[in-house]
């Protein structure tokens, strides 16, 4: 059967999708993107046009409808990198044209993961753990509960929404240290046009090696099919990136939680509420109650999930043969050890606190058990290789001038 990838989107994981691609049919994914990134702008593997309108919902479905068009011959398998578009093709199912293919949930489990404020009201009585969360409303003036204790977490409930802004200081994630800083951040988020709710969240304690990260695969039929659980050594430093592993090492645990029992945890999690599609869960490890707490589930494979593919679990090919050919997926469950990492050895070897954790990353290192997402052997544009050379470099400035502690 004849078929095209389409993926949307311009950033890190829209090149590495297009790596799979490469990797799996050794054939050009097209790229439908808003913005001229460098991740994708240099690249000899993907065939690119750019949308300055495309966050437009009704742009965005004229725009991949002309893409379907000029192929109604054959299949196009759209894959998104984002949740913004996830929720237009879904919410525009019925005049979406016929030989679009894709792999997401109902837009109402949809929205129940991409609010956050849904996502933990909706789940709180689920198999999961969370974190003790507060909401604040920025339409009214409410009053902060004044039995936060610091430091602690913000965040908006409505991602999508929130990543449409653009202002001085935005930050993905805050780390807040006082009640005073609290008042000032939430101010300058109102300002900036938001009107939805804020997560306030504790801070559960440790270093970055106590995060960590799943990648599950549901297919047509609501089974979990493909399911990895890797330690984060290193998250990524800079404000709009905070909450991005940067290193991570999948089937490895130096905590003392009990990575099968969480594994089956998100195995029941993701079938209760009928998934399709890939997802990415995010936790971090709380030593107080010995408990994975699930910080945020992406309705999409996240920006660090390629190294599934190094596993044997090819992430576009997985998507075509479910939703393409609706083949009867084998059960992968990825305990191999693999390192990724975005960023150079040395700041492995200086900024990585955890000791076993960093010596096992350079092991791996070493014994060529390590994967990097976007540096791919086959993609030889010479403006790319000097892109890509200077942001190894430049991940010296960011760690150094982190404003992030843990």
């Amino acid at each position: 059967m004849e078929f095209d990838i389409l993926i949307l989107g311009s950033d890190a994981n829209a090149y590495y999708m297009a790596r799979c691609v490469h990797e799996a049919y050794n054939k050009k994914a097209y790229l439908i993107g808003k913005d001229r990134l460098a991740f994708t702008k240099y690249s000899d593997i993907l065939q690119i046009q750019y949308e300055k309108n495309l966050w437009n919902e009704k742009i965005f479905v004229e725009i991949i409808n002309n893409f379907a068009e000029e192929r109604k011959e054959r299949k196009v398998l759209i894959i998104s990198t984002n949740e913004t578009y996830a929720e237009y093709i879904m919410r525009n199912q019925e005049v979406l044209k016929t030989n679009l293919l894709y792999a997401y949930p109902s837009i109402e489990v949809l929205k129940t993961l991409t609010n956050k404020e849904i996502f933990y009201k909706t789940y709180k009585r689920s198999e999961l753990d969370f974190p003790e969360t507060y909401y604040f409303d920025c339409k009214k003036n409410t009053l902060l509960p004044n039995t936060i204790e610091y430091p602690i977490v913000l965040k908006p409930a409505n991602v999508v929404s929130y990543n449409h802004l653009s202002f001085e200081g935005k930050n993905k994630i805050y780390k807040i240290e006082n009640e005073e800083e609290l008042k000032s951040v939430i101010k300058r988020i109102k300002e900036a046009g938001y009107v939805d709710k804020l997560i306030i969240q504790e801070f559960i304690e440790g270093d970055d090696s106590n995060l960590f990260d799943a990648v599950v695969y549901v297919d047509r039929n609501g089974k979990v099919k493909v399911l990895s659980f890797a330690q984060i050594g290193l998250q990524e430093q800079t404000k709009t990136m905070v909450g991005n592993a940067a290193v991570l090492i999948n089937g490895f645990n130096t905590t003392n939680g009990d990575t099968t029992k969480m594994m089956k945890k998100i195995t029941k999690f993701m079938e209760s509420i009928h998934y399709h599609g890939f997802a990415e869960v995010d936790m971090k490890y709380d030593k107080k109650t010995n408990t994975f707490k699930v910080l945020e589930i992406n309705a999409r494979q996240g920006r660090c999930s390629y190294y599934i593919t190094a596993l044997g679990a090819n992430l576009v090919k997985t998507l075509v043969e479910d939703v393409i050919y609706q083949n009867e997926l084998p059960e992968k469950i990825l305990k191999e050890q693999i390192l990724l990492t975005f960023v150079p050895k040395g700041i492995i070897k200086k900024y990585i606190k955890n000791k076993e954790f960093k010596q096992k990353a350079l092991y791996l290192w070493k014994k060529k058990k390590k994967v990097s997402p976007m540096i791919y052997n086959k993609d030889k544009n010479w403006k790319r290789f000097l892109m890509l050379r200077k942001r190894l470099f430049h991940y010296y400035k960011e760690y150094k001038n982190s404003y992030w502690r843990s």
